[in-house]
């Protein structure tokens, strides 16, 4: 298990504060084998120089916050806090070992289904999925319905930093343009015919409300994309992205066969002009995201419990897979909404988006067109529109395309904060956008104050530790 990368290069890269508030070192020889434990109540996965690991999540976890200490102003740990972040981020802590014979079956098992799948009504196809999916209740980790374990542990080891260092508080590159407290992204993947032949009508829907979104075209197999049809969503300030190739669930199957299908998306993209990319039904191997020519990917569900593909990427935040950047699926599908809970309420998107909020992150929703097209799931989302608009009366959220949230981020990224004068200030590409916030210490938890230009002030965005 790799371990090579700084013990404070994934806080570094979360906060873009200065390296001097963030030094550690590492206590001992780390395990050669990985497992779960905690960080206090944060659960961990990766190696450790002290205690034990377990193959499971949920069961007795030994908690290495007991044996943290401080050697100068350097906190010592047991394990290193980017190396159990990376592992998170990239699902490394779920076991899939493609040569079993358990996986050779359930390939079997996907084979036969999407050979059927485009005979399949969805009255069938849901009855199906939902046999496969039970139980997904009792998967205890990632935590249902939104993990932030990342955003937690980010936070808890920043915290014992501050606390070595003996500072009250620490300055860094505020997480959204303008010092918004979230980002909202809508997205709409086109699956059938029948769907692209909504989109027009999708767009004047989400027009209606002041929202523009992203549009994932499948460019083989499923319809034809006409050049009209793309000149309409660039007109209409709308974004096209790619939407795996075919949508036959084989787009991972082999390494193989996903560079020769991950080069015909590449072909598709370039003459879409797209930028990013969306794999069909969130399948993924994070770790062959290097074939694909895309700036961006939102493949990675933040808690996968419904998907056929289960694991998660534990965080709300976008984070860099190499070069690509990936903005995470973190509320729940539409079809998944309705046809898998049989839930048409707003209640699930709204908890999801409330916990969201609270941690600062990626507010991003998966709408497909073919699915909102009758009444009653169509008064759905147009309830969910409306929740938006309100919300967007009354905190101050950045909507954006997930273009837009990419350049944004890829520019955070080169950001720094630096003292000239007694006083701190952000440096770098676009720092005109960015906002100086501070992570402050009140009691035993972190708080988050962000600099308010209009008021030449500051003002307190969270208060969770």
């Amino acid at each position: 298990m790799d371990c090579q990368r700084s013990m404070n290069a994934a806080l570094i890269d979360h906060y873009r504060c200065p390296d001097r508030f963030a030094e550690f070192k590492l206590k001992g020889r780390l395990s050669d084998d990985g497992g779960f434990f905690r960080y206090g109540d944060t659960v961990c996965y990766g190696v450790s120089s002290s205690g034990f690991r377990t193959d499971r999540p949920f069961a007795a976890l030994y908690d290495v916050a007991t044996e943290v200490t401080t050697e100068g102003s350097a906190v010592v740990l047991s394990f290193n806090p980017s190396q159990v972040i990376d592992n998170l981020r990239l699902e490394r802590y779920q076991n899939r070992v493609s040569c079993t014979a358990r996986n050779r079956w359930n390939q079997a098992l996907r084979s036969a289904y999407y050979t059927l799948r485009p005979w399949m009504h969805v009255n069938v196809r849901k009855h199906v999925q939902r046999a496969y999916l039970k139980g997904w209740r009792k998967i205890g980790f990632p935590r249902w319905p939104v993990d932030t374990t990342v955003e937690d542990l980010s936070k808890q080891v920043l915290l014992r930093s501050m606390k070595g260092k003996d500072v009250s508080r620490v300055p860094f590159v505020w997480f959204w343009p303008d010092g918004a407290r979230s980002c909202v992204v809508m997205t709409h993947d086109v699956e059938q015919q029948r769907g692209l032949e909504f989109c027009t009508k999708l767009m004047d829907i989400d027009d209606s409300f002041g929202i523009k979104a992203s549009f994932q075209l499948i460019p083989e197999g499923r319809y034809k994309v006409s050049a009209a049809l793309l000149q309409a969503f660039r007109d209409r300030r709308f974004e096209v992205n790619i939407h795996d190739l075919n949508h036959d669930g084989r787009l991972f199957w082999n390494h193989q066969e996903f560079q020769r299908r991950a080069a015909r998306c590449n072909h598709y993209g370039a003459i879409y002009g797209a930028r990013g990319f969306r794999s069909g039904v969130l399948y993924r191997n994070q770790d062959w995201y290097d074939a694909l020519d895309f700036s961006f990917d939102m493949s990675v569900p933040n808690v996968a419990h419904l998907e056929p593909q289960r694991g998660g990427c534990c965080t709300v935040t976008p984070y860099f897979i190499g070069q690509i950047l990936e903005l995470p699926a973190t509320t729940t599908q539409d079809y998944t909404l309705f046809h898998l809970l049989n839930d048409f309420s707003l209640d699930l998107w709204i908890t999801q988006t409330d916990a969201i909020m609270k941690k600062n992150g990626l507010v991003s929703f998966s709408i497909h067109p073919d699915y909102v097209i009758e009444s009653r799931e169509q008064k759905v989302y147009l309830g969910l529109l409306d929740y938006l608009r309100q919300l967007r009366s009354s905190e101050n959220l950045w909507f954006a395309l997930p273009g837009e949230v990419d350049e944004w981020w890829r520019a955070r990224s080169k950001m720094c904060v630096i003292e000239r004068g007694g006083q701190w200030r952000i440096e770098g590409p676009g720092a005109g956008r960015g906002r100086l916030a501070f992570a402050r210490m009140a009691d035993d938890r972190l708080e988050y104050d962000v600099e308010n230009s209009e008021k030449c002030g500051v003002i307190s965005l969270s208060a969770s530790s």
